[in-house]
């Protein structure tokens, strides 16, 4: 029986863009390291979106805390995903998405990361698969499944 590999009906991906959803937390490293191998593995490029969760957003509508401050904390996380991707010889972006929307219901994270991978033409989403364990921060575990279940592009959740 000849292997799905020798199958002339299948066919590669064409993979240019991997976008990856981040927040920090652990479960992102991991997320990371996936979509710097599928990167590695097509030749593609890698973007991070760092999500920033509903009480952050908060706490810069409301002016609790700096917008610039915010930035500069997740600034070490997006380091690691750099010097990561340069490791492997991948080369890389990021940004920092707001998550959830004090005026617009309609945002919330999962749609932020695919509206980001529409934006972006991205080819393949990675996302962590997080438990919701409602620490500050781990906004990504709510979008997973949302992301799961309405990409357009193939999606890898870890």
């Amino acid at each position: 029986m000849p292997s799905p590999a020798d199958d002339s009906r299948m066919t590669d991906l064409d993979i240019d863009l991997v976008l990856v959803s981040v927040d920090g937390s652990e479960e992102s490293h991991e997320a990371v390291d996936y979509a710097i191998a599928v990167a590695a593995e097509y030749g593609a490029s890698v973007h991070a979106l760092y999500v920033l969760d509903e009480d952050v957003v908060r706490a810069i509508d409301h002016g609790v805390v700096d917008e610039s401050d915010v930035a500069d904390d997740t600034e070490a996380f997006t380091d690691s995903v750099a010097r990561r991707a340069e490791a492997a010889g991948v080369s890389h972006s990021n940004s920092i998405a707001y998550g959830f929307s004090t005026t617009v219901k309609t945002v919330h994270p999962g749609s932020v990361v695919l509206d980001t991978a529409e934006e972006l033409e991205s080819d393949f989403i990675v996302v962590p698969r997080e438990p919701v364990s409602g620490d500050p921060g781990e906004v990504l575990g709510k979008a997973a499944e949302y992301v799961l279940l309405y990409a357009s592009q193939p999606v890898l959740s870890v």
